[in-house]
């Protein structure tokens, strides 16, 4: 954690470590992974509600727990973009991390893959095997997708690649 910035690195430390090594082919142990995720889950959101920084929803999409569906968003020049957000759980979870989609800005930006997964391999995935499996859905969020949004949501926005959904339905 050496070089991160003190917020990043407090919020991490206050995220709950998981301790189940499961997947979703593991049956009952993978069951308790889901649990020690969801408890991941609420605390992470719990605390950004606390610091007045809430930025995405997501919830299982089948009873699985395998498929995730929800909103993320950013704000940017006081205006709030929101885009859906979606991932699998791979069957080899957790060595190897989600890869989160944003599909609509898939081809917008060159740091994200077909399908609007957003590039994570350079450096978060050396940091998620190192810490396999303690890290879950949370920590993707928390050092995956909240540091890609605050990097390229402003880029995109000023590039024009990105509009606010107000300016959008005035411009029709």
């Amino acid at each position: 954690m050496e070089g991160w910035d003190p917020n990043t690195k407090s919020t991490l430390t206050k995220i709950p470590l998981l301790t189940t090594k499961a997947g979703p082919r593991d049956g009952a142990a993978w069951t308790q992974r889901l649990k020690e995720e969801y408890k991941s889950l609420i605390a992470y959101t719990g605390m950004n509600k606390s610091n007045d920084n809430d930025w995405f929803r997501i919830s299982a999409a089948n009873p699985e727990g395998t498929r995730w569906t929800g909103k993320c968003w950013y704000v940017h020049n006081l205006l709030k973009y929101e885009f859906d957000l979606q991932f699998d759980i791979p069957v080899t979870y957790p060595a190897t991390a989600p890869e989160l989609e944003l599909p609509e800005l898939d081809g917008k930006t060159h740091k994200m893959y077909r399908g609007g997964k957003i590039c994570l391999t350079v450096h978060f995935k050396p940091l998620w095997a190192k810490n396999c499996p303690r890290f879950g859905i949370a920590h993707a969020l928390c050092l995956g997708l909240a540091p890609w949004l605050a990097a390229e949501v402003p880029i995109l926005v000023d590039s024009g690649m990105i509009k606010h959904k107000d300016a959008a339905t005035a411009s029709s």
